[in-house]
Formats: structure tokens, C-alpha cells, sequence
């Protein structure tokens, strides 16, 4: 059932930028349809996202999975790193596909770039949604006097070594981590699902919760294409080399619209504002974690839908 669901939707493979690009592409009826780019992070893949994509048949709709993930080479020649994975993203998009502009959305590892995108390429970028919004430098978040702001990071870096033990072992020792996943499915199985328990917006200490947001059956098929793919080593990749200390992002011009996710409830709305020059919407969502577009799909594709028709208007 899940090979049958993956393949209702066309994918396609591209030599680009040092990578062989897989990529799932979602084409409207309407040739005039407003084009979106739609990442995922970690440890989800492209085929997290698909549901929130079949709910856009207004938009072509281009899921990616990005280098180093699933059935995406890694670079041969260089980090995966934000800008990087910005340009490939962006070369796909123009280069490959022939939009002349676009949405763009990220999640988690793609957060940043969404941002560099939105960022680096006005000219392409017609508007950004982001459930991740923009977090500073470290460098930049010890300059932050605003008491608001400065408790949401104290909150997040509090959280983060209480349960950052996965980052920081990506991070440090991701081949020998890898080697014992690829070895063993249920451990493979068990790495990713405490992510998705944890991160899902679903009740503390009830495991089975995160069921009602994200279906077993797609649980499972993440671990799967995981497995298949012997993915796991190049998808911690991006904590190993550089993704995760991001370098300084200029402030974003484009039109924005920032829906924040319910584990990051706290986030202060003057940080979205002094990097979303022309933040069009604000609002925190009330259901819906880490994993938005999975989670709650409807509600999602309603929100693009009202954002893309208001850049139409103005």
C-alpha cells in the first residue's frame, strides 16, 4: 500500500549542482497556477509532505527531497549546508522546472533555507512561509535586549540540553551512529519515532498520541524509504557539517507569512518582524508541531491559499 501511494505521484530525477535529485512534482490543471516549493527537515523525508501537497491542486507544487536524504545523492564536492542546498533548491526550481517565481516553504533542517532563499533571491521568490521562523546567530541572539526575546532563547537552550542528546551524537559521531541503523531496522525505526513522538504537537508521556497527527502507516513509511535508501548516515550530514551553526541571514524583503508552530509557541513576534520586512501574516497556531504540513494538512493548504491570493491583490 505505501509503494502504491508513493508512486500515485510523479517524481523525477535530475543531475544538478553535485547531486542526483529526486523530486516529486505536483502540476496543476491550470498552467497559470502559482508554483511552491515545499521542503522537509529531519527525520522526515519528501514523502511526509505529499498529503498537504495533493491538498494544492490550485498551485504546482515541487517536493524535493533534499541532497543527502532518501533518493537523493549527498554532494560529492562539498557540505550540505544552507546555501548550498538554497542554490540547488532555487537551480531546481528556475533552471530545471522554468518557474520564474515562487513560494517557498521549510521545515526543521530546510528552515534556514527557506530563509536564504527568500533572502538571496527576491528575483525568484515571490513569497515565503515559514512554521520555523527565523532564529538568530548565536552571535546575534547575545546582542538581543528585548527580555521577551531573551527568555524565548534562554526557554529553547534550556530544552535543548535537556533533550539535544540525538543533535549533539549527529553532530559528533554520525558515521558510527549510522553504521548501527543501517544495521538494525527496529533501532532505525526507534531513532525516528522518538523524533516524531517528541517533536509532533501531541500530549507529553502518551507515545501512542502522535498517531492522531501523523498516521502509522506514514511512520512507517519513513522508516522505510530510510531503510531502503541507507540514508541515515548523509541525512545527519547536515548537523555534521554546518547546517545546523548557520552563518548570518540578511533580512528577508519578500512577503512573508509566519504561522508559528506550537512548540515554539513562546516566539516573540518583534523577532519575525525585524526579519520579515513585509510580514503580511502573524499567527500562532493552535494545533500543529514541528512537523506542520503533516500535521495538519487541511488547515495549512487553507492558510497558502489565503496568503498566495492576497500577493495576487496587492
Amino acid at each position: 500500500g505505501r509503494e502504491r501511494w508513493l508512486n500515485a505521484h510523479p517524481q523525477f530525477l535530475v543531475d544538478l549542482d553535485g547531486s542526483t535529485l529526486h523530486f516529486a512534482h505536483l502540476r496543476s490543471e491550470r498552467a497559470d497556477a502559482p508554483a511552491l516549493l515545499v521542503m522537509h527537515g529531519w527525520p522526515h523525508t519528501f514523502a511526509l509532505q505529499l498529503d498537504f501537497a495533493d491538498l494544492l491542486p490550485d498551485f504546482h507544487v515541487v517536493v524535493p527531497s533534499l541532497p543527502g536524504f532518501a533518493f537523493s545523492s549527498a554532494y560529492a564536492d562539498a557540505p550540505i549546508e544552507e546555501t548550498r542546498l538554497a542554490a540547488t533548491m532555487d537551480a531546481l526550481m528556475t533552471d530545471v522546472l522554468g518557474y520564474e517565481a515562487y513560494i517557498t516553504y521549510g521545515e526543521d533542517v530546510s528552515a534556514n533555507v527557506n530563509d536564504v532563499l527568500a533572502s538571496r533571491r527576491p528575483d525568484h521568490v515571490r513569497g515565503i512561509v515559514a512554521t520555523h521562523a527565523h532564529f538568530p546567530t548565536r552571535s546575534e541572539r547575545a546582542a538581543l535586549t528585548d527580555p521577551r526575546e531573551k527568555a524565548f532563547f534562554e526557554r529553547i537552550a534550556a530544552d535543548h540540553l535537556a533533550h539535544g542528546g540525538y543533535g549533539h551524537v549527529q553532530a559528533t559521531r554520525p558515521d558510527t551512529l549510522a553504521t548501527a541503523l543501517n544495521d538494525s531496522p527496529a533501532g532505525l525505526l526507534a531513532w525516528l519515532t522518538e523524533k516524531l513522538v517528541e517533536w509532533s504537537d501531541t500530549p507529553a508521556g502518551d507515545p501512542r498520541a502522535v498517531e492522531r497527527r501523523i498516521s502509522r502507516d506514514r511512520i512507517l513509511t519513513e522508516a522505510m524509504i530510510y531503510w531502503i535508501t541507507q540514508s541515515i548516515a548523509t541525512s545527519f550530514r547536515p548537523y555534521h557539517e554546518g547546517a545546523d551553526l548557520p552563518a548570518p541571514i540578511a533580512p528577508v524583503e519578500v512577503p512573508a507569512a509566519v504561522y508559528i508552530q506550537r512548540h515554539e509557541a513562546d516566539y516573540p513576534e518583534s523577532l519575525a518582524r525585524a526579519f520579515y520586512r513585509d510580514l503580511r501574516e502573524f499567527e500562532r497556531l493552535e494545533e500543529g508541531g514541528h512537523f506542520t504540513v503533516a500535521e495538519v494538512p487541511a488547515a495549512m493548504a487553507e492558510r497558502i491559499r489565503r496568503f498566495v491570493a492576497g500577493l495576487a491583490e496587492s
